[in-house]
């Protein structure tokens, strides 16, 4: 069950940033940029490593103070709520997301549970049914320091459902997870958008994005190169075609050096 909307903001894209701008030194690693989430969408966020997906999720969510610019979730203004509204609606994935690795996985549900607010009783029902779905009841009083990283990666996603959210912000959540694990994720990710949920993921694996949403953003050098449904960005071929086409430079048909390789 996720939180509950305001009526007057069943209306509202689920993110929207408008303008957000990061500079770190000489190096703006977000410039101005733009992006809508509708409501019920699975968002793909794509493009090249460093090419400023991170940092643009890090201050939708609030993890990262922009520059400039706004993000709104649901409407709400992240940095200027002071009550938090917003983030009690958006539950989130950082990528290498730290964990207290001395707790066991059920007493970082509930300890994160009841840092939220939320009723002991709540707590204790839905971290043991987030175990269970996750595969993780076996793991559930094992110390997050001996968790493998698919383990991390599902106890992470768990905390970022606890609350019942209504938007899910995802940082390469499948890096580095087996294909078990993955398939856990997916299918769970699947059954929260047919259930009204929102998610955005970022990732560089292109076939995974073609796979799970059905909208996508390339970002490059900190902005917004291409966006839209699936079909729209990709233009009816492949979504790594149209990638390396809208991203790339130089010329890439031809390997320059390596003249010792076998041909």
């Amino acid at each position: 069950m996720t939180a509950a909307l305001e009526p007057a903001a069943l209306d509202l894209a689920a993110l929207d940033l408008a303008g957000l701008t990061k500079t770190f030194g000489t190096n703006a690693a977000v410039d101005h940029l733009d992006l809508t989430i509708p409501q019920g969408s699975f968002y793909g966020l794509v493009g090249q490593n460093g090419a400023g997906k991170t940092t643009t999720l890090s201050m939708a969510v609030g993890l990262v103070r922009p520059d400039s610019g706004t993000a709104r979730i649901f409407g709400t203004d992240v940095w200027a709520d002071p009550r938090h509204r917003a983030k009690r609606l958006v539950g989130v994935l950082p990528d290498g997301l730290a964990m207290p690795e001395r707790l066991t996985g059920r007493e970082v549900l509930t300890y994160l549970g009841l840092l939220r607010g939320l009723p002991e009783p709540l707590v204790a029902e839905r971290a043991g049914e987030l175990l269970e779905v996750l595969e993780l009841d076996q793991a559930g009083s094992t110390l997050v320091i001996e968790y493998s990283t698919g383990m991390r990666k599902k106890i992470g996603l768990a905390t970022a459902l606890l609350h019942a959210p209504r938007l899910l912000v995802l940082d390469e959540p499948f890096e580095a997870v087996d294909p078990i694990s993955a398939a856990t994720i997916k299918q769970i990710l699947r059954a929260f958008v047919a259930g009204g949920g929102s998610v955005v993921l970022s990732s560089h694996v292109m076939a995974l994005v073609e796979q799970l949403c059905d909208h996508v953003a390339v970002i490059d050098k900190g902005k917004v190169v291409a966006a839209g449904t699936l079909e729209e960005v990709s233009g009816g071929g492949s979504l790594e075609e149209r990638f390396v086409d809208l991203v790339a430079t130089g010329d890439r048909a031809a390997m320059k050096g390596l003249t010792w390789l076998p041909s």
